[in-house]
């Protein structure tokens, strides 16, 4: 039988709920997908998700860990009901160590209120995913989030030192180190984040912390179509500058950010936009590279943003970019598959070629620097959601085709669990099933995600 109330009760105090209707707030996730939990838990304290760990062991009942909810892959969904534990609550930044570079902590610390505490230091962390003012820092390493900055300083995995965790067995462990080198043992640090919640519950992180970069410049360059753009892209990632952002519009997903930020966004068939930090002094080195890098044939415009408020402008675009696809499809599919750079051309070309064949619309835009291409399936209406699931895991064969792989961070979650032996070795996936085997033996960890069935 489900951990009992009275149970949650002797951990949580009145920091539950079992009323039906307020659990079904916390069953969903920005994938839209929805199922009810049984009871909704809200931890303050590592010691609380020891015994909640335990007492849900002891009973069989599903546990499932959420932030906010902002995946896009079902991965919080409480499929097969049981307890939802939130940590909207455990949000505390427990201290800033500057002089080490790193700063601990708790789970549910929004991502933007980290970033607004650390720029008071003089650091950011760098993984900045576009619902960083409410995504949680727990989130983010549970699915490898990661954003804009990533072509440059790194996805969580490489800016996270050591967790704090509980395992699926009730075992509480530490792992990583307070030191930006490290080799000790295996790397259960790197091993749990993008886990999604499916080996150990992440109490507690321990963040490396990056100066913030002096100053900073955006360009923006145009081009006849997106050929011209993505051949652009490989050019200026093989050029010794890397840049700190590199971001890719087609021309559907540049008509939305016009109706955003008006003619900031050229009318193209493509965009890029290009930013790079460092040194006042070293920027122009900078800019100039990266110019040479972006021109060539399809070019339209390049152009240097006159200051950080049309910077900001085209970046709000860009963040806007996604929710703006809802006015065109209420049952939008997003992906964010990734291939690598120079085979950037070739899935464009797949991407066109799918358009075609299911009459469909697809917008794509992304992290165009790390080959991390957010594809957004749009069906309209019944017929064109069918033709959509249809088209998908075409999609996902393309990818896989041009050496790429199915999520870059947005995780796997429900959505692509079932495609994820097409991505993987054999042997690997058999190797995964037993590790996840031995910290959760029971199977009690968001049961159903990530791992296709055996």
């Amino acid at each position: 039988m489900p951990v009992s109330a009275s149970a949650l009760r002797d951990i949580f105090g009145a920091a539950f709920t079992t009323d039906p209707a307020e659990c079904l707030a916390y069953g969903y996730d920005n994938s839209r997908r929805q199922a009810q939990p049984d009871a909704v838990v809200f931890p303050t304290a590592h010691e609380q998700v020891v015994e909640l760990v335990r007492a849900c062991r002891a009973t069989h009942t599903p546990l499932v860990a959420r932030g906010r909810g902002t995946n896009t892959t079902g991965a919080t969904v409480p499929e097969a009901g049981g307890v939802i534990a939130s940590f909207e609550r455990m949000n505390r930044i427990v201290r800033i160590d500057v002089d080490d570079r790193l700063a601990v902590v708790e789970p549910g610390v929004l991502n933007g209120d980290l970033q607004t505490a650390l720029a008071a230091h003089g650091f950011f962390w760098p993984p900045d995913p576009t619902s960083s003012p409410y995504c949680t820092v727990g989130g983010n390493l549970a699915c490898n989030a990661a954003g804009p900055r990533a072509v440059k300083y790194g996805s969580c995995r490489e800016n996270t030192l050591g967790l704090r965790a509980v395992a699926g067995t009730g075992e509480e462990f530490r792992c990583g180190v307070n030191t930006t080198k490290g080799a000790v043992g295996y790397d259960l640090t790197r091993l749990l984040i993008g886990a999604e919640g499916t080996l150990a519950i992440i109490t507690e992180a321990t963040l490396k912390l990056t100066p913030k970069p002096a100053a900073k410049t955006t360009l923006s360059a145009s081009y006849t179509d997106v050929a011209a753009a993505t051949a652009a892209v490989t050019r200026i990632m093989a050029q010794p500058v890397v840049p700190c952002a590199l971001e890719f519009m087609d021309g559907e997903a540049l008509r939305l950010a016009r109706a955003h930020a008006g003619a900031v966004i050229p009318n193209a068939g493509a965009l890029l936009i290009v930013e790079t930090d460092g040194e006042p002094s070293d920027l122009p080195h900078a800019i100039a590279a990266l110019a040479i890098a972006a021109r060539g044939a399809g070019l339209i415009e390049l152009h240097t943003a006159a200051d950080a408020h049309e910077a900001e402008t085209l970046w709000a675009a860009r963040r806007a970019l996604s929710p703006a696809l809802r006015t065109i499809s209420n049952d939008k599919i997003n992906e964010d598959v990734v291939v690598p750079v120079s085979r950037l051309p070739e899935l464009i070309d797949a991407l066109r070629g799918i358009v075609k064949k299911h009459a469909i619309p697809i917008v794509n835009f992304g992290h165009a620097g790390n080959g991390n291409i957010h594809v957004n399936l749009l069906p309209r209406d019944a017929a064109e959601l069918a033709r959509a699931q249809t088209a998908l895991p075409e999609v996902f064969r393309g990818v896989i085709a041009l050496g790429g792989t199915l999520s870059g961070e947005h995780g796997i979650g429900l959505a692509k669990r079932d495609f994820l032996a097409d991505a993987l070795d054999p042997a690997a996936l058999a190797l995964m099933r037993r590790i996840k085997t031995q910290f959760d033996p029971d199977g009690i960890l968001n049961p159903g995600k990530l791992l296709p069935p055996a």
